[in-house]
């Protein structure tokens, strides 16, 4: 069990390394109210003064739990007056979130918005960094859940004690500080229970439905009690010699980055025999980069894609190419891999993902939901906030449909294998790809046409046809869809 000087020199030496010691600096502490954040809150005040800091903390209220997440809220408020500490604190809905912006993950979408919260207040105070508190146990079932995943070195290294801002604007931002990496959540408790700090305890921690709990309460404890009863230290050890490891191929990376690339604002240019005479990993790292310098950052690029992409590279076949998440693609043409964002002025949305939302069902009811820089629109009868004009309709984002043959949800998609399409007009159905065809749909736009589809079929091939059996009468209520680009 750490003491309490123990537990603060612990915190010191982090200061230190991050070189944010004695420099003024300001730090958003991020505290949640439970012990982990409160325990680093109260440490960081602690060393303050000697450390020359100036301290902000910042809260944001996950409103999914209720009354106990208003009350953790006014906790963190009252501990903020009573330390004499400005203080942030705002409230959003994740699910709504994570509707809103189409990420299929609940903890992606709660993760995303709590980064985006402290993004803006390190910016409104001038921080130089953001402090979390994540522990030892916090790394050891991270880098468990990455290899469950799947991923690769750059998810095994777990979490950096000092790191670039992930998300929103990678790289673009403060530092995310770690300090307790080296603690765990025993001495956490410990700590606070020393200073007489109470704390608050999140029952969203004991909730079956989110993996990261599972992993905690179940898989852990399993591992170590069937397998290996240092697994925690094993994990921890693995995310250490990892992150080395990436460490030395990215700085081996950064000697040979400009022989390799040319970078044009978001477009990067790959010389692809360059890039094939390096070793597999230097491959893979110089492709992440230049996703990330295409896209904004690489949360949602995989080992998939990279694999993908290093195809490409190995066969080095002109003309060849492929799609990639957050409307990237990689082309290569007179060996040069090209990585670029695909043209936001295209007729056809970058369509990445599924969702579903309810049809309205009563004259006048809308439903609206927007995702990666669109917003799909439905009203339902003649009194349309939509723009009701044949302009609007001739731009084939807008479509009349007939309530009655949709159901009560429809879903937005790209193809799959063997989908078919009664285009209107047809008394039967064909291929979707025969449709594509016949429609001179460019085959490397042809993943990404978004298809409305309920339980009967595909009702609406966005910007292009609507299903005959889906065009609405007169005699039929008439429900208005638009997909519209948000840029």
């Amino acid at each position: 069990m750490t003491s309490t000087r123990s537990f603060e020199r612990l915190v010191a030496d982090s200061l230190r390394r991050a070189e944010m010691s004695g420099t003024g600096a300001t730090i958003v502490v991020a505290c949640s109210g439970g012990p982990d954040s409160t325990a680093l809150l109260r440490s960081l005040l602690r060393l303050q003064s000697s450390h020359n800091l100036s301290l902000h903390v910042a809260h944001l209220n996950h409103d999914f739990r209720g009354a106990e997440a208003d009350h953790d809220a006014a906790f963190v408020q009252r501990l903020a007056d009573r330390l004499g500490l400005p203080c942030s604190i705002d409230k959003e809905d994740p699910i709504a979130y994570q509707r809103s912006r189409g990420v299929s993950s609940f903890e992606q979408a709660a993760r995303e918005m709590r980064y985006s919260f402290l993004h803006s207040v390190a910016a409104a105070v001038e921080a130089s960094a953001v402090a979390l508190g994540h522990t030892s146990d916090d790394q050891a079932e991270t880098v468990l859940l990455h290899i469950l995943r799947g991923s690769g070195m750059q998810g095994l290294r777990g979490m950096a004690e000092i790191s670039n801002w992930p998300w929103p604007a990678e790289g673009r931002g403060p530092l995310l500080f770690r300090p307790l990496l080296q603690t765990s959540k025993a001495d956490t408790s410990a700590y606070c229970r020393e200073l007489g700090q109470t704390y608050r305890e999140d029952s969203g921690n004991y909730l079956w439905r989110f993996t990261r709990n599972r992993v905690r309460l179940d898989l852990m404890p399993r591992l170590a009690r069937d397998y290996n009863p240092r697994v925690h230290n094993a994990l921890q050890r693995l995310s250490r010699i990892a992150g080395d490891d990436a460490d030395f191929i990215d700085s081996e990376l950064d000697s040979r980055w400009d022989d390799i690339a040319t970078v044009e604002e978001t477009v990067v240019l790959l010389d692809a025999g360059e890039l094939a005479a390096l070793h597999a990993a230097l491959q893979r790292r110089a492709m992440r980069r230049a996703y990330s310098l295409a896209a904004g950052d690489a949360r949602a690029l995989g080992e998939s894609h990279l694999d993908a992409m290093l195809s490409l590279v190995q066969n080095r076949r002109g003309g060849r190419g492929l799609d990639l998440p957050r409307g990237v693609s990689v082309r290569i043409e007179s060996n040069v891999l090209r990585i670029f964002r695909r043209n936001e002025g295209s007729k056809v949305p970058n369509m990445t993902r599924e969702f579903s939302v309810r049809v309205p069902q009563e004259d006048g009811e809308t439903a609206e939901f927007e995702t990666e820089g669109w917003r799909l629109s439905m009203q339902l009868g003649t009194s349309l906030a939509l723009q009701d004009s044949e302009a609007a309709l001739d731009r084939g984002f807008m479509a009349r449909l007939r309530r009655d043959t949709l159901g009560e949800e429809v879903t937005l998609r790209t193809r799959r294998p063997g989908d078919r399409f009664q285009p209107l007009g047809m008394t039967g159905t064909k291929k979707l790809q025969d449709f594509f065809t016949d429609a001179k749909i460019p085959r490397d736009q042809r993943d990404r046409v978004p298809l409305l589809v309920c339980d009967r079929g595909i009702a609406w091939v966005v910007g292009h046809r609507v299903a005959d059996w889906a065009q609405a009468a007169d005699d039929n209520a008439t429900l208005w869809v638009e997909l519209a680009s948000l840029g």
